[in-house]
C-alpha cells in the first residue's frame, strides 16, 4: 500500500462529503444540539426522569394524611408542593373520589424501629394524568422517610451502602441519564453513522463503474478501500471530540477526554471494517446496508452483554471513575480491528484478482 495514494483517496472523499449539503446538515445539527444542550437537557431528562420537572411546577396539591404522626408526614409538610391534611381513612378516600383531594397516604401505627417492614398505603384516582404527576412528586418525600427508616435500623446492616454526592441543584437522575445514557449514545453516533458511510462510499464505485478508473491507475485496490475507511475512520474523533467540548461548554464536566476517545475511535474502526467488508462483498447499497445493519444490531447486543463494554467504561471514564480494564479493552479493539483490515485488505485484493473490470 503507498501511503500517499491513500491520502488522495482521502482527499477526495472527504471533500465529497464537504461538498453533500445532506450530510453538513446533518453534522450542524448535531452541533446545534449540542450547542444548546443545557436547554434541550431540562426536556430530554424529563423524557427519562419525569421527577426532574417536579421543581419547575407552581400548583400544590391536596394530600390527605391518615394515620400516627411520622417523619413521612413532616417531609410532605415541609414540601412546598403540597397541603397535608390530618384526616380519617373513610372521609379522606371520599374526597379523594370528589376530586377534593390529589391523594390519601396511610402510614399504619408501626414504630418506626421496629423489626417488621413499614407499610404504607398510597391511594390515588386510577387512569388519571393528574394522579401521575402527584405520584411522581410523591416519590422525593417517600425517598427521604426511607433513607431516615435506614438511618434508624442501621445497626441491622451487615453492608454499608455506597454514599454517592451530587451537586447542588442538580438530582440523581439528571447524572444517570447525561452520563450513563446521553453521553455514550453522543459519542457512538458518530461510529456509527461512519461505519454505514463506507459503505455508500464503497457501493457507490461499483455502481457507477468508477473503481475500474482508479484501479487503472498506478493505485491498488487496497490504496483505494483503505483510503475510504480512513476517510470515515478520521471524522469520528472530530465529531466525538465537538461534542465533548460544546457539552462541557454547557457545563458538564467530562473527564478523561483522550481515553474516550481512544475507546470511540477504536470501537467506530471495527464497525467501519466490518462495513467495508459487507460492502466489498455484495456491491448493492441496499443489501449491504440491510445485512450491515443486522449485524450491527447483534455485536451491539452481544457487547452490552458483558460489564466492560464500550458503553460502559465511557460512562466510568466521563465521571472520572477508574475504569478497571480499560486499556485492555482498547487493545482488544485495536487486536479485533486490525485482524479485520488484514480480511478487507485480503478479500480486496482476492476480488480484484477474480474480476479486474468490476
Amino acid at each position: 500500500m503507498n501511503a500517499r495514494y491513500i491520502g488522495l483517496i482521502m482527499k477526495k472523499d472527504l471533500s465529497g462529503l464537504f461538498n453533500e449539503k445532506t450530510i453538513l446538515l446533518a453534522i450542524l445539527l448535531q452541533l446545534f444540539i449540542a450547542m444548546f444542550s443545557s436547554f434541550l437537557m431540562v426536556g430530554l431528562t424529563t423524557m427519562y426522569d419525569p421527577s426532574a420537572l417536579q421543581g419547575y411546577s407552581g400548583v400544590r396539591y391536596g394530600v390527605g394524611y391518615v394515620g400516627e404522626d411520622s417523619g413521612l408526614k413532616t417531609f410532605l409538610s415541609e414540601n412546598r408542593q403540597f397541603r397535608v391534611y390530618d384526616m380519617e381513612l373513610s372521609p379522606a378516600v371520599a374526597a379523594l373520589k370528589e376530586r377534593k383531594l390529589s391523594a390519601v397516604v396511610y402510614v399504619p401505627g408501626m414504630p418506626p424501629g421496629g423489626d417488621e417492614p413499614v407499610k404504607i398505603t398510597l391511594y390515588l384516582i386510577q387512569n388519571d394524568i393528574q394522579s401521575a404527576i402527584v405520584n411522581v412528586k410523591l416519590k422525593e418525600s417517600f425517598l427521604m422517610y426511607e433513607e431516615e427508616l435506614r438511618s434508624m435500623r442501621s445497626d441491622r446492616l451487615d453492608i454499608l451502602p455506597v454514599k454517592l454526592e451530587f451537586s447542588e441543584g442538580r438530582g440523581q437522575g439528571f447524572y444517570e441519564f447525561i452520563y450513563g445514557l446521553l453521553i455514550p449514545l453522543l459519542l457512538f453516533m458518530p461510529a456509527i453513522i461512519s461505519s454505514a458511510l463506507i459503505i455508500d462510499l464503497i457501493t457507490e464505485e461499483y455502481q457507477r463503474r468508477t473503481l475500474e478508473t482508479l484501479v487503472s491507475t498506478p493505485m491498488s485496490i487496497s490504496d483505494i478501500i483503505w483510503g475510504k475507511i480512513l476517510a470515515c475512520e478520521v471524522l469520528v474523533p472530530v465529531q466525538a471530540g465537538a461534542w465533548l467540548v460544546l457539552l462541557g461548554l454547557n457545563g458538564i464536566v467530562i473527564s478523561n477526554i483522550v481515553p474516550i476517545l481512544l475507546q470511540v475511535s477504536s470501537f467506530s474502526m471495527v464497525l467501519i471494517l466490518v462495513g467495508a467488508q459487507t460492502a466489498l462483498y455484495y456491491r448493492e447499497r441496499s443489501t449491504a446496508q440491510f445485512v450491515f445493519s443486522t449485524a450491527v444490531v447483534i455485536l451491539v447486543l452481544l457487547a452490552l452483554a458483558f460489564p466492560g463494554n464500550p458503553l460502559n467504561l465511557i460512562a466510568l471514564l466521563a465521571t472520572g471513575t477508574s475504569a478497571a480494564g480499560s486499556y485492555a479493552v482498547l487493545a482488544g479493539m485495536l487486536g479485533l480491528a486490525g485482524l479485520l483490515g488484514i480480511l478487507v485488505t485480503m478479500y480486496a485484493r482476492r476480488s480484484a484478482r477474480k474480476n479486474p473490470s468490476s
